[in-house]
């Protein structure tokens, strides 16, 4: 699909089924495409080159620009243009790809990364992110959308990164960069929904839609019903053209719940084969969200699965968050933030498998027994639950400065994959809300339906928070990261970089699969115990979210240290690299003694000299 440069010239493909005539226009010279089976046009056109505009006339109505544009430069209510991917040249013929295992994420958004907001200005930033432990970046929605500024989640041409950022070779330098520093790049694909400002898919097929199925966004995509075919292929094409074009290494899939297919192949399962397909011998991973929290995702497809790799876990930040902030308001109702739930979620990943789930009035989940405890991504923060606070505000501005260390250690040292949004490291000031550059009627849709979305929130209900504009400027420049703030903030820096450090050294954190166990200490405390082979270097990590607490008499196995040893202090949220006053041992003639607002990792050491008890 698309255009496809040649020697001679360029060959148009495009599907454009309840049309009789198709027309491209390049250079102002309009060439009429032959029809092929199942409402294809195509043709070759000579004498065209890289960088030439087109667009396409549907029985003489138009022009309209490609549906699978590689390039709007324009914008896309204008032409498209003619990209030639062989022009860049890659350095990465050594890259391997990746494996799920051992990854740590970075999710974001590159209008808001750097001041400039473009390719460019993000490229220099990877060597620090390297240095920092990140071995992913997750990138939101590139897709070329309407406006000079957005989440991009209203993508209308899939196939063209929008120039808002800089030009296609601009991605593909910013890739080739992020492997020399031995970082993959994800990209968030929205597969459910297409923008409502630039759309023209409609206008070649109304078959690209079905009104069978509603999504909050806009209309769905018509993966199974009459005509949908040439639907799977624009889907499955833009998938492996992501993947072979730009060399990426995966994807996060948006909002997956609302990919409706009722074929026995399923969508989803043959976008995850054809992108992996177009990688070869390369290893990506297939993230999704799924608000629903089905597995199947993750399940092999010779187990009835699609075969992604990964889903994020919302049951973790939800917990997290009302075990740190105490507030349970709208979906946060059905968590208690209690040291069982996050134990639980370390454990099993989804703290919610088939029960009763009071927010939705349904049950929710379905069961991770089986699965592997790296395909749970979780996370304290991403785009959506700190716009979703009111006032963009980060988690550490919602808590102690002491429990958001100690929930980081959690979330960083857990058996799954972690993720990072961008300046959570540095505890940034910046917040991030939701924005999009509209106007008009399409701007006020945006402004109610933003303030609806929100009243689900009792206190954000009472009108009492006056919220900034969604469509302006100013409130898109306010998010965008003071990367200085890694020097001024530095404690809290040091901090993540350390606990990716010992997550990716140590022997015990390192191995996402191993044998674990934990134990509730307190109305706000637990401990989590990490086995060795032998059992003779375990790790405990102990989590400390409300008061000091004294644990006399402790009768607790798991806190019992190895035939004549003794544990040490191996890390601790309460080190003065940190900010902290540093930690006295835990274990002593007192018993134990557990800090207040604190996690802290402690390893088996031989015992010194009078400390042997019978």
């Amino acid at each position: 699909m698309g255009a496809q440069l040649h020697a001679d010239g360029s060959a148009f493909r495009v599907w454009a089924r309840d049309h009789k005539t198709v027309s491209v226009v390049v250079k102002n010279r309009e060439y009429p495409l032959h029809l092929e089976d199942d409402g294809y046009f195509a043709g070759d056109v000579k004498e065209v080159r890289a960088g030439d505009t087109y667009r396409f006339l549907l029985d003489g109505e138009g022009p309209f620009p490609d549906p699978a544009s590689r390039y709007q430069p324009e914008g896309p209510h204008g032409p498209s243009q003619i990209i030639d991917p062989s022009h860049f040249t890659w350095t990465d013929q050594a890259w391997q790809g990746i494996k799920l295992a051992h990854q740590v994420i970075y999710e974001l958004h590159i209008g808001t990364f750097t001041r400039e907001g473009t390719w460019p200005s993000a490229s220099p930033q990877l060597p620090v992110l390297a240095e920092l432990g990140v071995s992913a970046i997750e990138v939101m929605p590139v897709a070329e959308f309407a406006g000079s500024f957005g989440w991009g989640y209203d993508g209308v041409d899939l196939f063209a990164p929008t120039r808002i950022y800089g030009a296609p070779d601009d991605f593909r330098a910013f890739v080739d960069a992020a492997h020399r520093c031995g970082i993959a790049v994800l990209l968030d694909v929205v597969y459910n929904h297409v923008g409502p400002d630039g759309n023209y898919l409609r206008k070649f097929s109304e078959s690209y839609f079905t009104a069978d199925h509603k999504t909050d966004w806009g209309e769905a995509i018509n993966f199974y019903g009459q005509h949908s075919a040439p639907v799977r292929e624009f889907y499955t094409a833009n998938a492996a053209y992501w993947i072979k074009e730009f060399h990426l290494d995966g994807f996060r899939l948006d909002a997956t719940q609302n990919v409706y297919d009722k074929s026995k192949n399923h969508i989803l399962a043959e976008i995850n084969r054809s992108a992996r397909k177009a990688a070869g011998p390369r290893g990506i991973i297939v993230l999704a969200e799924n608000e629903p929290q089905d597995t199947t995702l993750i399940r092999p497809e010779k187990e009835g699965g699609y075969g992604f790799d990964g889903l994020w876990n919302d049951d973790f930040h939800h917990s997290a968050t009302v075990a740190l902030t105490g507030s349970r308001e709208a979906y946060f109702g059905d968590y208690l933030g209690s040291p069982q739930e996050l134990l639980s979620s370390l454990k099993y990943g989804f703290l919610y498998q088939r029960q009763w789930y009071s927010w939705q009035k349904q049950r929710r989940g379905t069961s991770t027994l089986g699965s592997n405890p790296a395909a749970m991504v979780t996370f304290l923060q991403n785009h959506d639950q700190i716009a979703n606070s009111g006032h963009g505000w980060r988690i550490h501005r919602l808590c102690s400065y002491g429990q958001y260390k100690a929930m980081t250690a959690v979330c960083l040292l857990g058996r799954g994959t972690p993720m990072l949004f961008q300046g959570q490291e540095f505890a940034s000031s910046s917040p991030f809300v939701f924005f999009a550059d509209y106007h008009g009627d399409l701007a006020e849709k945006v402004r109610s339906g933003r303030a609806e979305f929100l009243r689900q929130w009792r206190s954000l209900a009472t009108g009492q928070l006056k919220f900034d504009d969604p469509c302006s400027r100013e409130r898109f420049e306010n998010c965008k990261l003071d990367l200085s703030e890694r020097e001024k903030h530095a404690e809290i820096y040091a901090l993540h970089r350390d606990l990716l450090k010992l997550r990716k050294s140590d022997a015990v954190f390192q191995l996402q699969d191993r044998q674990f166990d934990g134990a509730i200490l307190g109305p706000e405390a637990f401990v989590a115990r990490f086995f060795s082979e032998g059992y003779r270097d375990d790790r405990l990590l102990v989590v400390n979210l409300g008061v000091e607490l004294h644990l006399n008499p402790c009768p607790e196995p798991l806190l019992g240290a190895p035939a004549t040893m003794e544990w040490e202090v191996q890390w601790s949220t309460e080190d003065p690299r940190y900010g902290g006053t540093g930690t006295a041992p835990l274990d002593s003639e007192l018993n134990w003694i557990i800090p207040a607002h604190a996690a802290v990792v402690l390893k088996p050491a031989k015992m010194k000299e009078g400390n042997h008890k019978p």
